[in-house]
C-alpha cells in the first residue's frame, strides 16, 4: 500500500521560510510524478507545484512562482517544497500527492495518492 506523509509545517511570520517534506513508501518512488496542493479554510484545494519522475521538470502556480521551489531526492524517496517570502495568504493545509501514470509534470488534482496534509500558518 502506497503511503505519503508530509512534515515540516508550522507557524511562521510573513517574509519567513519553511521547507515541507513528503516521504513516500510502498512503491517505487522514482516511478511517480509528485505534486503539492493546498487548501485554505472555506476554499477549494488548489495546485501549488509539481515535479516529474526524474526531477528534471517542474511547474508552479502563478501565486507561488519565484517564491516556492519543488525538488525531489529519489534516493531518499522524498519530495520537498521550499517556501520563501511567505505571505499570510499562503496559510493553508498543504498536501503531497503522487501519480503513477503521469509522464511529465501533473498540475491537475486527479492524483492517485494523497497524504494527510500539514498545516502552514503565516502571521502578518
Amino acid at each position: 500500500q502506497v503511503q505519503v506523509v508530509e512534515s515540516g509545517g508550522g507557524l511562521v511570520q510573513a517574509g519567513g521560510s519553511l521547507r515541507l517534506s513528503c516521504a513516500a513508501s510502498g512503491h517505487t518512488f522514482s516511478g511517480y510524478a509528485m505534486g503539492w496542493f493546498r487548501q485554505a479554510p472555506g476554499k477549494e484545494r488548489e495546485f501549488v507545484a509539481a515535479i516529474n519522475r526524474r526531477g528534471s521538470r517542474t511547474a508552479y502556480a502563478d501565486s507561488v512562482k519565484g517564491r516556492f521551489t519543488i525538488s525531489r531526492d529519489n534516493a531518499k524517496n522524498t519530495v520537498y517544497l521550499q517556501m520563501n517570502s511567505l505571505k499570510p495568504e499562503d496559510t493553508a493545509v498543504y498536501y503531497c500527492a503522487g501519480d503513477a501514470q503521469a509522464m511529465g509534470v501533473k498540475t491537475g488534482p486527479d492524483y492517485d495518492y494523497w497524504g494527510q496534509g500539514t498545516q502552514v500558518t503565516v502571521s502578518s
